[in-house]
Parts: structure tokens; sequence; C-alpha cells
């Protein structure tokens, strides 16, 4: 597969398809924070004739581009039409002063000052620059491990923010009241992605994890596969991610 993403192109398989683009990293100020981060924001083919795009925001978001090539995965179900156009934000945990301080643990942890910089300053941003849908059933949250948890935390507190919660092998054990959340708390409209790997990747507690929501009768699809904590498991499960929240019908 050979990539001419440079001038807006993609080859795959001898067939050229309109290739999305993925900015440099963007700085924001956090007044909420208290220090500054950065991103970056996928943008479909043709975006700036579009209008109410989905919008999906990855926390982690350097390994989901360069680990899980997602850019690449989003131009491909695209062009093949098995997804409408959507916008993606690349969130970077880390400090973008010193990439080897990464805030993650701090950011990820059910930290409610975290939920309110999405809140009151990225996602306005976004919608400024973006032609993106501005209400929570066009918003998405996604993460892996740390991440995964942080994304469930989202749908607690965040539900009138976000409808959508990626959760890839979310690890759960540092906030051990979740599932009880989860358990104790009406039904959300929430609609959930969660894998797990197997035989280690948190898998028990995922499994618990799916038991709860599926008792509480969420809109969930759970996935299981063969792989322990990496991205091995997680990069196959991009595509499945995608297509659960944003498949066209056919």
């Amino acid at each position: 597969m050979f990539m001419l993403r440079s001038i807006g192109l993609l080859l795959f398989t001898g067939v050229v398809f309109a290739a999305g683009t993925v900015t440099n990293d963007t700085r924001i100020s956090s007044t909420v924070l208290g220090y500054d981060l950065q991103y970056r924001v996928y943008a479909p083919a043709g975006y700036d004739s579009l209008s109410d795009l989905p919008v999906l925001y990855l926390t982690d978001g350097p390994g989901f581009i360069s680990e899980g090539r997602m850019p690449h995965v989003l131009d491909k179900l695209i062009a093949d039409q098995n997804i409408g156009p959507i916008v993606a934000v690349f969130v970077d945990a880390r400090n973008p002063d010193n990439l080897r301080d990464n805030r993650r643990n701090a950011q990820f942890l059910c930290n409610k000052e975290y939920l309110k910089f999405y809140v009151d300053e990225l996602i306005p941003e976004i919608e400024e620059n973006y032609p993106v849908n501005s209400s929570r059933e066009g918003r998405a949250i996604m993460g892996l491990s740390f991440g995964g948890l942080n994304a469930a935390c989202f749908g607690l507190f965040g539900v009138d923010t976000f409808s959508g919660l990626g959760m890839l092998s979310p690890a759960n054990h540092p906030v051990p009241a979740l599932l009880s959340a989860y358990a104790e708390m009406p039904l959300l409209p929430l609609k959930i992605f969660l894998s797990t790997g197997r035989p280690d990747d948190n898998t028990q507690a995922n499994r618990k994890f799916r038991t709860v929501l599926q008792e509480k009768g969420y809109d969930m699809k759970y996935i299981e596969v063969t792989q322990d904590h990496n991205w091995d498991n997680w990069r196959p499960l991009l595509d499945d991610v995608l297509l659960y929240f944003y498949a066209r019908e056919k």
C-alpha cells in the first residue's frame, strides 16, 4: 500500500482515493488545568464543504496515529463508504515542552478538571474551526488502558457532553468504585464499545465490567481477543470501533 497523503491522495491496491488531512500539533493553553496541551486533527477529504460531522476525541492521540495508523483506517473506511466522514481529534497527554513528561496518570483517573478542559476549552475550539456536530449525539470519546478508564469516567460525569464511549482494555483498578457506580446509577444514554484481551489484559476485571453493563441494559459491543495489553491487541480493533459508532446503512 503506497501513501500519497502529501498531495491528498491514497493508493489502495491500485485504486486512488481522496485522503483526509492530519494537522500538525496545535497548542492550546488551558486555564482549567493551568498548563498547555497539544492536539492534532484528522479532517476527511472535502471537509470544508461538509457540515454537521461527528467528532471522535482520542486520548493518547499520538499512539493512535503512529502505532494505530488510525488516519489510514479512517481514509479506507470512508473511501469504501463503510462509514460517513468524521473528524477525529488526537489529544496529547504529554507536556508539549518536554514530551518525556507524560501527564496521563494525572489526567485520566476520573479527573473532573480534565473533563472541564474538554467542555470549556477544547470542544469549543474544535467547533469553532471544524464543521462538526455541536450536540452530545455527535461526540464520542475513546481511549486505551488508562485512557479507556478516562472514557468510562467521562461517561459518568460528562454524559451531557459525550454519547459514545470507546474503551480498549480499560485499566479500571485505580478507580475501584467505577463498576459499582455504573451498576447503581440509572441507565445513561450511552453507546459503549468495550474490548479486552486474554490472558493478561485486565481480563477478569473487564469481563466483570461487561457483565455490569449488560445487566444494566447498555447499548454495547464487547470484543475479546487473544492478545495482551499492547498494539497487537488494539490496532486490529480500530475499524470495529469506527464501524460500531459510524457505520453507514446499506
